[in-house]
């Protein structure tokens, strides 16, 4: 029988292929662009291995995207000069030797969520977003519409596949998983929330939630709800004062104080408030519940917690979408308008505890000043905790464990020529917001850290970090030292890095 040929290796991309230019357009942040020498494209492991062991060999900066959704400008730094493109690893399949499913990293996150559910009626709970890439999104550590439900993705992953160099400068593939006696399980680990960029290149991660060891797959991840009820609500800024706003804010982390333990009878219930510039016109809520007969109760218990006491009027309506139709299309309202990326400066932080009232004076300040023209600017807040937080902190590489709130201030415009005086407001804003703690939510009794999926370079820059808390601390804590370890394990020649990236020493 003939030995069938070897596939060529995947082109080099470079400036004058029509390709090029769509490639590089590709990531979500217009803030950023890069000019790479070449991007490979790669749709298989084995093309992972050759286009990284040509980089190494040449000694050229390499980055690799997967969704391309990153925040900063990590991939699309004019430093790198070699993008390794995974867009074309697109399978999700059931792994009988595993048994598990195999997720392989260039997936979309929409994608993922159709094949699980129409294969096997089961459902990950990750991001929001159905355009987001599992390769940098998983490592992150991964929260989304269910995680006060069913915890982070991270804490489903079961194993991984990784594409590292070692000393010797050869690449290989590694296979990691979180069983006890396996001597690769630290690498498993750093994937849980490590960040991505740091490590190796991801080509697969394999999905089993933590105690189900089942032959049958519909059994090995949480089971796709039978519907998701949506409901919005909006406030008029016209119908709101200081007083009635301060009130509005106040009783959503409340709410959130009172709910964000794992037994919190509203672990089904999720909500999403943008708390618009007054300029928007309004402010929005944006939530869904899965608990089947009792989420509309549920629903407007939880509104009516929020505008107790507020004295302003709101609208509300509710909608029952089976949970495919939600997964691949989540609140088009919000999603739908950057579905092609946008310039925007994201400033996250999670919080143990509410705003105090005075930040929340400094909210109302910064969303109503009239000196600053910033349409796009707004704080958003997330119902957190739930299930994420029946881990224990070093369980999985995202130390976060006992939110009950995400933030993030939030600017975005349209023309890259009103990009100063939008920096100038958001690091404003979140300096102000956080001036206790040196203008970053530095962990303690109220605030914990930031989350590594939305990173913010600032927190690296003292002009804006003047905690004495460095930034690795703010995303890691105490697991950075372990993180480090690993580094230094399986990424010795620090090939992968960028602003944000774990250091070994």
């Amino acid at each position: 029988m003939p030995v069938p040929a070897k596939a060529p290796a995947p082109d080099k991309i470079r400036p004058n292929d029509p390709r090029y230019a769509a490639l590089i357009e590709r990531g979500f942040n217009k803030r950023f662009k890069g000019k790479p020498d070449y991007i490979r494209v790669v749709g298989s492991t084995q093309e992972v291995i050759d286009a990284l062991q040509d980089a190494v060999r040449d000694k050229r900066r390499v980055a690799v995207r997967s969704g391309g959704h990153c925040l900063e400008g990590f991939v699309d730094d004019p430093a790198v000069q070699v993008v390794i493109d995974t867009s074309l690893l697109t399978g999700v399949s059931y792994d009988a030797e595993i048994n598990a499913f195999a997720v392989e990293a260039g997936t979309t996150l929409g994608e993922v969520y159709r094949k699980l559910f129409l294969g096997w009626g089961v459902m990950v709970p990750a991001g929001e977003s159905p355009q987001i890439g599992a390769g940098g999104h998983f490592s992150g550590g991964a929260f989304g519409f269910l995680c006060r439900e069913h915890g982070l993705a991270a804490d489903h992953l079961y194993g991984v596949e990784v594409v590292v160099v070692d000393e010797a400068g050869n690449a290989k593939r590694v296979v990691a998983t979180r069983e006890a006696s396996d001597p690769n399980r630290e690498l498993w680990w750093a994937h849980t929330g490590g960040g991505g960029g740091n490590f190796g290149i991801v080509t697969r991660y394999w999905l089993r939630s933590p105690g189900s060891d089942s032959a049958d797959p519909t059994v090995l991840l949480p089971k796709a709800p039978d519907s998701v009820l949506v409901f919005r609500a909006e406030w008029q800024w016209e119908a709101l004062n200081e007083r009635a706003f301060l009130r509005l804010m106040r009783n959503y982390g409340e709410w959130c104080e009172r709910n964000g333990a794992p037994d919190s009878p509203y672990t089904r219930l999720f909500s999403t408030f943008f708390l618009h510039r007054r300029e928007f016109g309004r402010l929005v809520l944006r939530g869904l519940s899965t608990a089947g007969p009792e989420a509309e109760r549920l629903s407007r218990e939880h509104l009516a917690a929020i505008n107790d006491g507020v004295g302003a009027a709101c609208t509300f309506e509710v909608e029952r979408l089976p949970w495919l139709s939600f997964a691949l299309d989540p609140f088009p309202e919000i999603f739908r308008p950057v579905g092609n990326g946008a310039l925007v400066k994201g400033k996250d932080a999670f919080l143990r505890r509410r705003f105090t009232d005075r930040q929340i004076e400094i909210v109302y300040h910064y969303l109503t000043r009239t000196d600053h023209e910033v349409p796009g600017g707004m704080l958003g807040l997330v119902t957190y905790g739930g299930k994420v937080n029946s881990l224990a902190p070093d369980a999985t590489a995202s130390p976060q464990r006992d939110s009950i709130m995400s933030s993030a201030c939030v600017a975005g415009w349209g023309d890259p020529r009103d990009e100063a005086r939008n920096l100038t407001w958001v690091r404003a804003f979140y300096g102000d917001l956080f001036a206790d703690t040196g203008g970053v939510p530095a962990p303690g009794g109220r605030c914990d850290g930031a989350m590594i999926n939305h990173p913010d370079v600032d927190l690296a820059d003292p002009e804006w970090n003047t905690s004495g808390v460095p930034w690795y601390t703010l995303y890691y804590k105490d697991n950075y030292p372990r993180l480090q370890r690993v580094k230094a394990r399986w990424d010795p020649r620090n090939l992968f890095h960028h602003i944000l990236s774990v250091r070994s020493s």
